[in-house]
């Protein structure tokens, strides 16, 4: 009997792509179809989903990506992460009277990471120019898109802060100072403006008979040392708005801190699981913290385990809890702390660690045997959700009273026919989180929120030092090839969701689809990422559609229960390549999502 999904599971011999929006699912095997490669494409769709899910991330936002060549043993990382500014310190929010960076406004903004990670991208790994790949996220700037109803939902909250306090933002985002209909076309037509003054002046700069590589670095520069960089220089100068605080604060972000950032090219952290290689960030991401729930995992037996039963569950959300934990507790970036990769993920420790969970549930934070980790937890416990926003919110669900959404990221991954493959989730640069810079049509990232503002934290503010974000795309290896690109947007669930997908896929012999139809679950236990950083402690949130039997387990075992509508939980998308077939997978939830193989 063939088991239901919602979509075909899909297979073909070209490529395939999958991304969080339709559109951008469309460009991208447009630009495979043209002759480009997965590189390109993944460039082509990450700017069109700034374009076409504004509320999701956008041109001022940032992005890891994971890349690797059919021809390459191993994928590389591209850091796109902006850093904090020079100006940022814990001293200086202090003296603003704050205990934790807002969420919202001009405070929080980051280098915006994403324009630079993109072209070295492209520049390094693709074939062709920039002004083809941003010819889709151009046109429908200008010609306009359909816009989401989450979009629109996300744009209401803030209707009267963008006339009041935004101006520049409700230029851009109201229609005549209301909020746009979904059933007309949505323009930005000063974002696409900024792309074409970038690709004019790049051409200028670079001259005739430059190569594509050359006007590719001349884009960048043009962006971080160029008008792009001023125009953000002079309105985090002069501007002082209203944020989440309840008061209005000026910015920190200077042209200077775009023009001494770069993105970088890191080796992944990895970790082998059920035969094949799981790629990862570094601990600038919370990518390890998959890496560690799958040691756990190994370590009470989870590969015996029926994926519909209530002792997976209870097994996969118990080894969470203890993993994210040691995320809030060791997690930074490496460039300023030292933190024990090595050891969160070695078998030994996963051992020590494992040794604690039992049958029942566990309401406590239980901190890591490593020195030093109780007395950073207890600071982070105790400061965590401590402040209530006085203003409008603060996390990726900026402003959005929807409690019914978890969705705030996009993502994409992209194989093509030479075995090429790359997953990214973009973020950041949300509409609705900072203003617009009226010269370029478009928000900064307010990545800063996740800081912590008490010291002696490896995620601790510095200068130029990057926030420990939750943006975590995952690329599975198998025989030194690249097999699987999976990601999902969710903050903290961006590790819990696709895990959940990948023991179904890895260990059941699921198909892509089915694993990310089948009902999804995941846990609010540990301090949340964004401001105001609160948490749920044992609180976990099971979509409906599990048997009511299973349901009854769990809280037999001690769960505090939520218990949502029946496709509440997930945006995992997801490729997969073998010496067969290229498939590709999307949630059906939110009912946005899109996959073609062929």
């Amino acid at each position: 009997m063939t088991q239901f999904t919602t979509r075909p599971e899909l297979e073909g011999t070209f490529g395939a792509v999958s991304a969080t929006h339709w559109l951008g699912t469309a460009v991208g095997m447009s630009i495979l179809e043209r002759g480009g490669n997965a590189f390109d494409a993944a460039v082509a769709i990450g700017f069109t989903l700034q374009i076409v899910e504004p509320h999701l991330n956008g041109p001022g936002g940032e992005v890891p990506i994971i890349a690797m060549r059919g021809s390459d043993a191993t994928p590389v990382v591209i850091c796109g992460q902006g850093t904090a500014p020079a100006l940022a310190t814990t001293e200086r929010f202090r003296e603003l009277g704050l205990k934790m960076v807002p969420g919202t406004g001009l405070l929080p903004a980051v280098v915006p990471g994403a324009f630079g990670a993109w072209l070295l991208l492209l520049r390094d790994y693709g074939t062709m120019p920039l002004d083809t790949v941003l010819e889709a996220a151009i046109g429908y700037a200008e010609r306009g898109f359909p816009l989401l109803t989450r979009a629109a939902d996300s744009i209401r909250p803030v209707r009267d802060l963008f006339i009041d306090e935004w101006p520049s933002s409700g230029a851009v985002w109201l229609d005549s100072g209301k909020v746009p209909t979904t059933d007309a076309p949505f323009r930005t037509p000063a974002i696409a403006a900024t792309y074409r003054r970038i690709l004019a002046e790049a051409d200028a700069t670079a001259g005739p008979g430059a190569s594509r590589e050359m006007r590719i670095e001349a884009a960048r520069r043009v962006f971080y040392e160029g008008f792009v960089a001023e125009a953000i220089d002079a309105f985090y100068r002069r501007e002082v708005l209203f944020d989440t605080t309840g008061r209005r604060n000026g910015g920190l972000l200077r042209g200077d801190d775009l023009a001494a950032w770069t993105a970088t090219v890191e080796p992944t952290l990895s970790r082998r699981f059920a035969g094949l290689e799981v790629h990862k960030t570094g601990p600038w991401g919370q990518g390890p913290v998959m890496l560690q729930q799958l040691a756990l995992l190994e370590q009470r037996g989870i590969a015996d385990l029926d994926p519909r039963s209530d002792a997976f569950i209870h097994t996969v959300v118990e080894c969470a809890k203890l993993a994210f934990v040691d995320r809030e507790t060791f997690y930074g970036d490496p460039d300023f702390s030292d933190i024990p990769v090595d050891v969160l993920l070695s078998d030994d420790y996963a051992r020590q660690r494992a040794a604690s969970i039992t049958d029942a549930a566990s309401r406590e934070l239980v901190a890591s045997h490593l020195e030093d980790a109780a007395r950073r937890l207890a600071i982070i416990a105790a400061r965590a959700g401590s402040e209530v926003p006085e203003g409008p919110g603060g996390g990726e669900v900026t402003f959005a009273p929807l409690p019914a959404v978890e969705g705030d990221t996009v993502h994409l991954d992209v194989v093509d026919r030479w075995g090429n493959m790359v997953s990214a989730t973009p973020s950041g640069g949300w509409l609705q989180s900072s203003p617009v810079i009226p010269e370029l049509g478009f928000p900064i990232s307010t990545r800063g929120q996740m800081f912590w503002l008490d010291e002696g934290l490896p995620s601790t503010l510095r200068p130029r030092s990057r926030p420990r974000t939750t943006l975590t795309p995952t690329l599975v290896t198998r025989d030194g090839r690249p097999a699987i690109a999976i990601g999902t947007p969710g903050g903290d669930q961006q590790d819990q969701w696709p895990l959940v997908v990948l023991l179904r896929r890895l260990l059941h012999g699921q198909g892509l689809q089915r694993a990310i139809d089948a009902p999804m679950f995941h846990s609010r236990h540990f301090p949340g990422s964004f401001y105001p950083r609160d948490y749920q402690p044992n609180r976990l949130l099971i979509e409906g559609r599990h048997d009511a039997g299973v349901l009854d387990a769990l809280r037999g075992r001690g769960h505090d229960l939520t218990v949502t509508e029946d496709w509440a939980l997930g945006r995992v998308c997801a490729v997969e390549s073998d010496r067969l077939f290229f498939r590709a997978a999307a949630t059906p939830r939110h009912m946005q999502s899109y996959a073609i193989a062929r």
